[in-house]
């Protein structure tokens, strides 16, 4: 039998991939879903293999979770997300930090993820219905201010007046941006604003009873300063990242792989 393991992370948008041996994350990969998620996935997969010098028969199992887990063939089986997640934090939370929470700002949806001592999931919240609070929402706005996605952390730490954005609803939000700007309101105040709003509308989310325990940030929106302080000056309190939180649901994944296998 193999001695290291592949989880597959089919999103909407990208589909993650991370290798794992002997318990360690070895290798990540993200590449855009296409319409063919099983080829997408196949070629990750020999990607993986090919860069790191393993042959696809050392792979002892792969395991597939994420919105299109259940078209990945190439997978041995597939979990749900909340499972992989909370399975990715045994590798991806800092040493000696045991979180009883894990915030995921994903591309199409965001959720909270409440853990026991032993990292399995007592309750989870999820917002799949609206964009807003989404990398999606992200992308949006900083098209509108002219923008990168990666730049909208960065400008949003100069704001000197944050403005207040009030929607909860992507599309009213997109309006209220281009009628700010219409108004030359700095484009700082406005991303600061925008990232309160979606700090306050997933805090909103939260169960009352599960704000115990450290907290942990994961998905592609983790890697966006700006929403990280706004997280922290909400909830009043330290809020941490993952490593490679983009692929945390990959490598919870991998890691469930590795017990099966």
């Amino acid at each position: 039998m193999g001695k290291y393991y592949i989880g597959l992370d089919g999103g909407s948008t990208y589909l993650k991939a991370a290798l794992i041996g002997n318990g360690e994350v070895i290798d990540t990969m993200v590449r855009n879903t296409g319409i063919d998620n099983d080829g997408t996935a196949r070629k990750l997969a020999r990607e993986l293999c090919d860069n790191n010098g393993i042959s696809p028969s050392e792979i002892g199992y792969i395991m597939a979770t994420g919105y299109s887990r259940k078209v990945l063939e190439l997978a041995d089986d597939d979990i749900s997300e909340i499972t992989a997640h909370a399975y990715g934090v045994r590798l991806t939370a800092p040493k000696d930090y045991r979180p009883g929470m894990i915030i995921d700002i994903g591309g199409q949806d965001s959720k909270i993820i409440y853990l026991d001592q032993n990292y399995a999931v007592k309750n989870f919240s999820m917002n799949d219905k609206c964009a807003a609070g989404t990398g999606k929402f992200m992308e949006v706005i900083a098209q509108i201010l002219e923008t990168t996605i990666d730049n909208v952390g960065p400008l949003s730490l100069e704001a000197k007046n944050p403005c207040d954005i009030n929607s909860t609803c992507v599309v009213f939000a997109q309006s209220e941006v281009i009628s700010l700007v219409a108004r030359k309101y700095d484009r700082r105040d406005i991303l600061a604003g925008m990232h309160i709003s979606m700090a306050r509308r997933i805090v909103k989310m939260m169960k009352k009873s599960e704000k115990d325990g450290d907290i942990l940030m994961t998905g592609g929106g983790s890697l966006n300063i700006g929403l990280h302080k706004a997280f922290e000056e909400e909830l009043m309190r330290d809020v941490y990242v993952a490593a490679y939180p983009q692929f945390n649901g990959a490598i919870g994944a991998a890691l469930i792989a590795s017990e099966r296998g």
